[in-house]
């Protein structure tokens, strides 16, 4: 064989080679642990759904998913880490509706979210509600409105910090109504429930699964949910919608993202795990009754939901004149 037939032959068998592996790294993935950045601290709602679907994609895909909660400025610095990466599927990120907002009210954020990261699949989407203190003489929503009127500027409303989404629920209800209420953000949610419940702030917007018993208890009066539809779990609770902020929605929503270059191939087996994972009947029944709605969509459909959340969200804070954070 003559020494360029040699070489020919060289780079045939190692394209051959390359070939042949790359499906095959899709069709072992995956084939050590699998790590999901969950950019808030640990103990809300996004973490405790994260975990339950960590431990379905262990038994379905036969490999450990642990979760690193990687908290801090308003999400950007673990959603930063994982646009970072390496796109083999190793890292996978836990999204929100908050970095939906971000797009907008970061101004120097070092990644763009829709072109650096790519969405795997939607996990659960859940009813906010509006709380006021008892001490506060409103009964309804109109009244807290009249309330608010007549005293502009006198009604706080707490927040996990800006951006979150009981943040941008408050300035969507500014928006829709025209009231004059003012935002005290915290630097969790924590600090926020801690607060209506002794009556330092006077309201506050929280997620249906989190607040309900505080409602039942007494400790809180609530005025209104965030959903299309009436909530399961506060069946006697209007719609904000129907109490008179036409056209109110803002739920809390969850999903996954990968790194952009992730292979395709990776993704579509994500994605593939977890509707199935969320489908199963008993898991939507427990879900359900907690009071999350599992959410299916394709890929296409989620990325495009994603995108109208962006969109959203930035012409909230164009409106309301929320300032950058930079």
């Amino acid at each position: 064989m003559t020494l360029p037939q040699c070489a020919a032959g060289v780079l045939f068998s190692m394209a051959a080679l390359i070939f042949a592996a790359c499906p095959a790294a899709a069709d072992d993935y995956p084939s050590r642990t699998v790590k999901i950045i969950v950019p808030f601290g640990a103990g809300g709602p996004t973490d405790v759904y994260t975990r339950a679907i960590a431990e379905e994609l262990r038994k379905s895909l036969h490999q450990t998913f642990i979760m690193e909660n990687r908290p801090g400025a308003g999400t950007t610095i673990g959603t930063d880490a994982v646009a970072k990466s390496p796109p083999d599927g190793y890292t996978l990120l836990m999204i929100s509706g908050t970095q939906t907002v971000n797009e907008t009210l970061y101004g120097k954020k070092p990644y763009q979210l829709m072109r650096d990261l790519v969405p795997i699949a939607p996990l659960i989407d859940t009813d906010l509600v509006l709380v006021v203190h008892p001490s506060v003489p409103a009964k309804n929503l109109a009244e807290l409105l009249a309330l608010a009127k007549a005293k502009p500027g006198t009604i706080n409303y707490g927040s996990s910090g800006p951006g979150s989404n009981y943040h941008m629920a408050g300035e969507l209800l500014k928006n829709i109504t025209g009231a004059d209420i003012v935002h005290v953000p915290y630097k969790g949610s924590t600090g926020a429930r801690n607060d209506i419940l002794s009556g330092q702030i006077q309201m506050l917007f929280d997620s249906v699964p989190t607040m309900a018993p505080m409602i039942k208890a007494g400790l809180v009066r609530p005025l209104g949910t965030s959903g299309k539809t009436r909530s399961p779990i506060l069946p006697d609770v209007p719609t904000l919608d129907e109490a008179g902020a036409k056209g109110f929605q803002a739920t809390l929503w969850t999903g996954f993202m990968a790194p952009a270059a992730t292979p395709k191939e990776i993704v579509a087996k994500l994605h593939a795990a977890i509707t199935k994972a969320v489908s199963q009947p008993a898991i939507k029944k427990q879900w359900e009754e907690q009071g999350a709605n599992p959410m299916t969509m394709t890929q296409a459909e989620y990325a495009a939901f994603m995108q109208a959340q962006v969109d959203k969200w930035a012409g909230i804070i164009k409106a309301n004149h929320i300032p950058p954070i930079n």
